[in-house]
């Protein structure tokens, strides 16, 4: 792998020369290692050698190709559509590209426009097994169950022992209505592979919906988890088995399990504690439903059993306040108008309590409107009455799309697959200068910086400064004590000198890097005043005392000074910050990271619309800028503009950005 990087270190540095005279870039051999990084599944590494070939020689097909079956296999199937119909366009012949573009757009929901690329595909290759086993999924999604019969058919004619063809059918059955069929499809799956999961899931669903058999589908159910353990939505299934089964302890065990699994599921936190409502462990319960509604503001599920709870505590403002929310969504709900009655009633505000008794009674005849909007399979479109609503607001749920089935493509893994891991969904932070930047395969150098280049140039400074959002914690004792010596070294020449900008320029960065934010403002502040023109030092005080602000708020914690005056000075310190944002954007309007910061900073104090506006002008001056079109793409998704923001996050995770394919999955689930 070594010398991957330095080959990965060359092309970036050549990208770095003058635009009149690109250094030549061996695309064969640069071609070459990508393809290798994409066999061994290190996609997102893939992507920035496809990136090298596509800049040097737009006109090639193959990049393109590669780079659709990289990003697809990171479920950015916006990036991969694009990807493969940039290749179909300059190469019409490679078949492989409408299978690619067909999977993309399947997954995008474009079940007509994947059929189409199918067909196309199955002209050069009639026979293949992928593609006429996607082609067949796509129809059924389009309720085409004749085409979807006759693609099985042909599939399972060629491939008999196939046995996800069998499952694919299976589903088709169901949709039609031919359970029996659908069963035979199932059994015989299970005698090609006793490991077919979706296999077992599928017979216990059909347990379940055709006969109540919570028995065998139980049965099912352990098999499919014994197979794969780690997937919470099968614990939160088992667990609705057992639960109605009467086997409780059974149950709570699977929704705790569930919940170590994904700590963020939410139909395993609602679920845990409808359980602990029901054996009255009333405040573990409401701990539950808070996590919900701490992930899902708006689940008014969870905010009228929380309220249910908070009245049988006697929390009777706590609960008046959550029946107020679901009575704001669903203000013809009978049963909410009565437990807020009961507790105004036990509140002592008896005319309120009447007004709201007396609104229950007149409403507990007439079908419930507003809010969900759902119908169940047996009322068909009739609307909901009362008791409906009120049993579904205290059922358990459980997680529909255990069997989904997948379509095929021959590149699925799970090393680098890393839209899969679990990570915190936040802006990326702010740009500053700093002698030390978090370095990666993806990013080996630091972004270039005129302003740092021209400072660095002059050899005025003890360090080479640069420019990073990811700073990395200083460990190393001798770098540490390198720093507190370069301290010394300014307290000396400083009084024995007269004293300049960048002396104390200098000084604030030792400061900066060893924490000691306060020091490294005043440094600053005297920096400006004998230089009123210098760029970095208006950039690094705006950072500086961001930091400084987020310390005092940690060691603030415990302080009961009155929360308006802690306000007030959030306040002013933004505004300071935002004037050192404005000066540096007045000094260097070009540097694309001064706006980016000004985005941040935005977007901190509620100004999402400015900010995108922020993010677009640093993208305008720097076309490659991979953070800022991942805060973008957050903001537009944010304000639900999905679209866009998917068109951002697509760009960012082609730009090295990876926590965008983690964000991209969960907005096309």
């Amino acid at each position: 792998m070594k010398h991957l990087k330095y080959i990965l270190l060359f092309i970036i540095l050549c990208s770095l020369g003058a635009p009149t005279a690109r250094p030549q870039v061996n695309t064969d051999q640069v071609l070459r290692i990508g393809q290798n990084s994409l066999y061994l599944e290190d996609y997102v590494l893939s992507i920035q050698y496809f990136n090298q070939v596509i800049a040097a020689k737009p006109y090639l097909a193959q990049p393109y190709f590669f780079r659709a079956i990289a990003k697809l296999s990171l479920d950015d199937y916006r990036g991969a559509e694009e990807d493969a119909t940039m290749a179909i366009e300059k190469n019409p012949f490679i078949t492989n590209a409408y299978e690619v573009r067909g999977v993309a757009r399947q997954n995008l929901g474009k079940h007509s426009e994947a059929i189409a690329d199918y067909e196309k595909a199955l002209e050069q290759l009639p026979e293949n097994r992928g593609i006429l086993f996607n082609k067949a999924l796509a129809e059924e999604e389009v309720k085409d169950y004749e085409a979807a019969e006759k693609s099985f058919a042909t599939l399972l004619r060629v491939y008999p022992r196939f046995d996800n063809g069998y499952i694919g059918r299976a589903k088709l059955r169901l949709a039609t209505g031919d359970t029996i069929a659908a069963l035979d499809d199932i059994n015989q799956a299970l005698k090609l592979n006793k490991n077919a999961t979706n296999a077992y899931v599928m017979r216990a669903d059909i347990a379940i919906s055709s006969s109540k058999d919570f028995a065998n589908a139980l049965s099912d159910m352990d098999e499919a988890i014994k197979l794969q353990p780690q997937f919470a939505g099968f614990f939160i299934n088992r667990a609705f088995l057992r639960y109605n089964l009467d086997d409780y302890f059974g149950a709570m065990a699977d929704y705790d399990y569930a919940i170590q699994l994904e700590p963020l599921n939410t139909a395993a936190l609602f679920n845990r504690g409808l359980l602990r409502a029901e054996v009255h462990d009333n405040n573990k319960a409401i701990e539950d439903f808070s996590k919900v509604i701490q992930l899902d503001p708006d689940n008014y599920h969870a905010l009228y059993n929380r309220a249910l709870l908070y009245k049988d505590i006697a929390d009777y403002q706590s609960s008046v306040d959550d029946l107020n929310r679901v009575i704001e969504a669903f203000p013809t709900f009978s049963g909410a108008y009565f437990v807020r009655s009961e507790d105004l009633r036990l509140m002592g505000e008896t005319a309120k309590a009447e007004k709201d008794y007396r609104k229950s009674l007149a409403l507990s005849r007439q079908p419930v409107e507003g809010g969900d909007g759902e119908t169940t399979e047996e009322s068909g479109d009739k609307p909901d009455t009362q008791e409906d609503v009120a049993n579904r607001f205290k059922s358990l749920l459980t997680i529909a799309n255990n069997a989904q089935v997948k379509e095929e493509y021959n590149t699925a893994g799970i090393k680098g697959r890393v839209q899969d891991q679990n990570v915190i969904i936040e802006i990326e932070p702010y740009f500053t200068p700093s002698y030390y930047v978090t370095t990666t395969e993806i990013k080996e150098i630091p972004y270039y910086i005129k302003e740092i280049d021209d400072i660095n140039a002059t050899r005025m400074l003890r360090f080479v400064v640069m420019v990073t959002n990811h700073e990395p914690q200083l460990t190393d004792e001798e770098a540490i004590a390198r720093h507190f010596s370069s301290i010394e070294y300014y307290n000396s020449y400083i009084t024995t000198h007269t004293p300049r900008a960048i002396d104390y320029f200098g000084r604030a960065m030792d400061y900066y890097t060893l924490r000691n934010y306060q020091a490294a403002i005043a440094d600053l502040n005297k920096a400006v005043e004998l230089a009123p023109d210098f760029t970095l030092a208006y950039m690094l005080r705006a950072n500086a005392r961001l930091k400084n602000a987020n310390l005092s708020a940690i060691g603030d914690n415990n302080n009961t000074d009155d929360s308006r005056l802690r306000m007030q000075t959030a306040k002013m310190v933004n505004a300071e910050v935002m004037d050192d944002i404005n000066k540096t954007i007045e000094l260097s309007p070009r540097m694309p990271f001064a706006h980016y910061n000004k985005g941040n900073l935005l977007v901190a104090n509620g100004d999402l619309t400015s900010a995108i506006s922020a993010y677009t002008k640093s993208i305008e001056l720097k076309p490659e800028f991979g953070e800022a079109y991942y805060n973008r793409g957050y903001l537009y998704l944010k304000l639900g503009n999905r679209e866009a923001g998917i068109a951002d996050l697509s760009k960012a995770g082609e730009l090295g950005i990876v926590p965008s394919y983690n964000l991209l999955k969960r907005m096309t689930r």
